[in-house]
């Protein structure tokens, strides 16, 4: 009766799918949600790729998977994935009907899926990863996750056995998941911009997890992130297997070291959490067996998604989008700050502003005081435009940060972001937005463009 059940869920899907291409609807998770309502045991029963690769955690997961994606198809190698749908069961379930013929046979033989850490008790009983990248755990949105040790414990209690761990040494939350599992680590070495202590509102990780003493740091790169030890019992961090080291942003490079020697890596981005990806998904690519030659020629062929980081010259302007996930303190944060350290005057469009929470809940804003708004307080800052259901709330938070009226601009409506910006000389303006508002921010950022054009700059 099961396998009944099952295969009219499979066929249910799959007509699903063309149902929503035919009324034009955008419901990349449907299928799922139809095969899991029909058949509740979809994803036990549904056939598997030989090889299964996860990669979970709080931020970077969706760039590392989609670079990973890009790497293989520069082998000519397709991978069944879930790049289309959501990260939960649903969205697996979905990637898994597309997967397999009408009969249920595997078309791929390895599967590379995003899957979000909250959802492990869903996912990983059904779906057993060969291989799982974590690339940080750190504090996410109070309606989700609560704190990351609380996430940390649901993975290491769902955590299979068989399953290889690729883990961010530099964390010791994300580190110390499923200890009795094989894993290997990755990290980096100093960087310039290092501390020893946290400059952040948020470190969710500040004693021992051995015994409770005060944690010190070698060097610490942001919230709880860096090389941690302990006075009191020698306690430390791991000894990472792929470590980078001398970054050169000027060139754009990265050294990568390993047991056999060091290699140089081509960076896609100049922030330190691209870094980290670029790490994470060398070490991935190494623990699938790939040689260095061949991962060099592959980072060499791709591009970090314009969905997370895009720039457009227009005129002497530049025109950035970059996501700063809604909800999420240390993404904004990591934005904020890596913004602030660019070179160049600059204006900001703040539109994090959860659009899709609305038609289901009020939002809880609570994150914005855990964020650090006070990166913003800097000369070189010069605009920023609140803007959307959020905007009065920012205007709150950046008077607590300390930031003056003339500094900051109110526009209603997102979409009319451009009519508050100044356009100083040669400046950068940066569009703000969260996961889903990609395509209002395309439409904002083509509002801009106009109005450059319209002034009559010309690059």
């Amino acid at each position: 009766m099961s396998k009944v059940r099952f295969f009219i869920a499979l066929w249910a899907a799959k007509l699903s799918v063309i149902a929503l291409k035919i009324t034009r609807h955008n419901g990349t998770n449907f299928p799922g949600v139809v095969a899991l309502k029909l058949c509740p045991d979809f994803l036990k029963i549904v056939k598997k790729p030989k090889k299964i690769i996860g990669v979970t955690g709080t931020n970077g997961k969706t760039t590392i998977c989609n670079l990973a994606i890009d790497m293989f198809s520069t082998r000519g190698k397709s991978v069944l994935n879930n790049s289309l749908g959501s990260n939960i069961n649903t969205g697996i379930a979905s990637a898994f009907a597309l997967g397999v013929g009408i009969f249920g046979k595997p078309k791929y033989d390895t599967a590379l899926l995003e899957i979000d850490e909250r959802s492990a008790p869903l996912i990983f009983p059904n779906i057993k990863p060969d291989v799982l990248l974590i690339n940080n755990l750190t504090r996410d949105s109070i309606m989700r996750n609560g704190h990351p040790e609380y996430i940390g414990r649901i993975l290491t209690e769902e955590m299979q056995e068989k399953t290889k761990l690729i883990l961010n040494g530099d964390d010791l939350i994300a580190s110390s998941i499923a200890p009795s599992n094989e894993r290997k680590y990755f990290g980096i070495e100093s960087l310039d911009t290092d501390v020893e202590e946290c400059i952040n509102l948020v470190n969710d990780l500040r004693i021992c997890p051995k015994c409770s003493s005060i944690l010190k740091y070698k060097h610490l790169r942001y919230h709880h992130i860096g090389k941690a030890y302990c006075e009191n019992c020698g306690f430390e961090s791991p000894k990472c297997d792929y470590e980078g080291k001398n970054v050169d942003l000027e060139n754009m490079t990265v050294d990568i070291a390993e047991s056999d020697g060091v290699y140089s890596y081509r960076l896609l981005n100049d922030s330190v959490f691209n870094i980290y990806n670029v790490v994470a998904i060398v070490a991935l690519f190494r623990e699938l067996g790939y040689t260095h030659e061949e991962i060099e020629d592959m980072l060499e062929k791709i591009e970090i998604v314009k969905s997370r980081f895009d720039v457009k010259e227009v005129g002497e302007h530049r025109i950035i989008k970059q996501m700063a996930k809604d909800k999420n303190s240390l993404g904004n944060s990591r934005a904020f700050d890596y913004i602030a350290g660019r070179p160049r005057d600059k204006e900001l469009v703040l539109m994090m502003n959860s659009l899709g929470d609305s038609k289901h809940w009020s939002e809880n804003i609570c994150w914005l005081y855990d964020a650090d708004f006070e990166f913003l307080n800097r000369d070189n800052i010069k605009n920023i435009v609140v803007t959307g259901p959020r905007a009065k709330d920012y205007y709150l938070r950046l008077k607590l940060a300390g930031i003056e009226d003339d500094r900051i601009s109110f526009v209603e409506r997102e979409i009319d972001s451009y009519k508050a910006l100044k356009f100083y000389e040669k400046s950068d303006i940066y569009i703000l937005y969260g996961t889903d508002s990609i395509t209002l921010c395309n439409n904002v950022a083509n509002n801009i463009e106009k109005a450059i054009l319209e002034r009559g700059e010309t690059a």
